[in-house]
């Protein structure tokens, strides 16, 4: 059976100051490696943590609405993909329901991967989290 190649998912979070006015922001590409979709969203106040599981969540809620089958997740939030990993526990309690949200839409695709890329490589998403932020100031 040949492999279904995945669209990319590059999502990321920011706030300034810890926690301070916060955006999220996600890029969908195909396969071929267009862009699908461009998405960022004001969050308010809150953490950084917070922030990047918002801005996984935005992505993969965009991709399930495309009808996006398997996906490779890409982000410079170590911690997320660990605890996604299942490698760290999500000990903080405010996280635990962004936690279980982002496993519950990973698990509706029918494949997953999540994997940390360097900060460079997810520069798109990063500027539309910061975009976010500066639109609403």
């Amino acid at each position: 059976m040949a492999r279904q190649e995945p669209f990319v998912l590059h999502s990321d979070g920011a706030a300034r100051g810890n926690p301070g006015p916060a955006g999220a922001g996600a890029v969908l590409y195909d396969p071929d490696g267009r862009e699908v979709a461009r998405l960022h969203r004001y969050l308010g106040e809150t953490t950084n943590n917070v922030a990047e599981y918002q801005a996984l969540l935005l992505g993969l809620e965009a991709a399930l609405a495309r009808g996006v089958t398997h996906l490779a997740v890409r982000l410079d939030s170590e911690l997320i993909v660990r605890q996604l990993q299942g490698a760290y526990r999500v000990k903080a309690p405010h996280l635990k329901p962004l936690f279980q949200q982002a496993r519950d839409l990973l698990g509706r695709f029918q494949g997953v991967e999540v994997a940390h890329v360097p900060r460079a490589q997810n520069a798109v998403a990063d500027k539309l989290a910061n975009q976010a932020i500066d639109q609403d100031a």
